[in-house]
This record gives structure tokens, sequence and C-alpha cells, in this order.
């Protein structure tokens, strides 16, 4: 190998290593621009996309809370009327900070509002409401979450509106606070009445 051909050699080794050095932070740089894409997007990240919304509701047979005098949480609990379906617990911190729009909501005429209790004791959760309220037409109980799961649930609360015709309209995950109650649940209520 002539001397020339080994300095060759050499220069390409050497622009391979920085190649394969610098190829972290290109990938880096890229995963970074992503991000502060989806950051300056304005699209609220907390808001989990369901594939429910536009489907029917998945059947409810659940038990009834025991210690109330509240009926079981059944698909006829919800048919032929605008329902908004809660999944909530005892030892849930935001399902407490949610309740106070949950009862107002209940005051509501147009709207029936239901509770899915999940993984919680009846006891604490007869607790629950006895000091926070009762804003629930129905509650059923998920001692195993498998309802939860039928309804993609991701993390407690959780809210789901349904339609009349037993359709998915509307789902927010985590606690309603008055923001949300008024910008993002008050109008898919009234879109809903309304018909469209």
């Amino acid at each position: 190998m002539t001397e020339r051909t080994e300095t060759e050699a050499a220069g390409s080794k050497g622009r391979g290593r920085y190649l394969i050095a610098a190829l972290p932070l290109v990938l880096f740089a890229g995963l970074a621009a992503v991000f502060m894409t989806q950051l300056q997007s304005g699209r609220d990240v907390s808001e989990i996309p369901s594939a429910l919304i536009g489907t029917k509701a998945p059947v409810l047979d659940l038990a009834a809370l025991e210690g109330s005098e509240l009926p079981p949480l059944t698909t006829a609990a919800i048919s032929g009327k605008l329902t908004l379906v809660n999944v909530f617990a005892s030892w849930c911190v935001p399902c407490r900070q949610e309740h106070p729009m949950l009862l107002e909501l209940s005051r509501d005429p147009r709207v029936n509002v239901v509770g899915i209790n999940y993984k919680d004791r009846n006891d604490n959760a007869l607790r629950f409401l006895g000091e926070l309220g009762n804003p629930y037409d129905a509650i059923g109980v998920d001692p195993n979450g498998k309802a939860a799961i039928d309804w993609g649930v991701y993390g407690i609360p959780e809210s789901y509106l349904v339609g009349a015709d037993g359709t998915i309209l509307y789902k927010k995950v985590g606690p309603f606070d008055p923001e949300s109650f008024q910008t993002q649940l008050m109008p898919a209520i009234e879109k809903a009445l309304a018909g469209s």
C-alpha cells in the first residue's frame, strides 16, 4: 500500500468516526424539533383521542352500590336519555375536585348523570357520596375494572357523554374544572340537544 493510499484510508476512518459521533446529536435535534412543534401547536396535550367517539356505548350491566338507594347501572338506565357516564372512586383526589361540577350538572333536567364506581370499597364510596353529595341517578360498581376496560378508561376520573341513541359523543380524560366544564362539556351537551 502506498503512502497516499494509507493517508486516504486513515482520512476515511476519521470521517466515519465523526459521522458516528454526530449521529446521536442529529437524532436528538430531530426529536427536539418534533417535540417543539407539538408544544407550539396549541393542541391540548392532555386530550387523549378516543376510538369510541361516534360508536355505540359498551353494554352496561353493573350491580348497584350496596347501601345506596340508587338503581344499578344498566344500559336501560341510559337508553333514550342524554347521559354523562362518570367513572370515579373515593380514593381519587381529582374525583373530589370535579364533584361540584357534577352536582351542578345533575340539577339540569335535560341530562342524566350516572356513575361507575371503579375499584372502590363499598363503604368508602358511600362515605364519599355522603360527604360531597350525590349527583348520580344510577351507580354501578366495577370492583375488578372490567367495565372500565370496555369503556377504554385510561385513568380516573373519566367521563363520557352518551347520546339518547346510545352513541358516545364526547370523552373527557381527567377531572372537569370550571373552564373545561363551560368550554367543553356544556357546548357538547348543547350540540347533542340541538341534534347536530
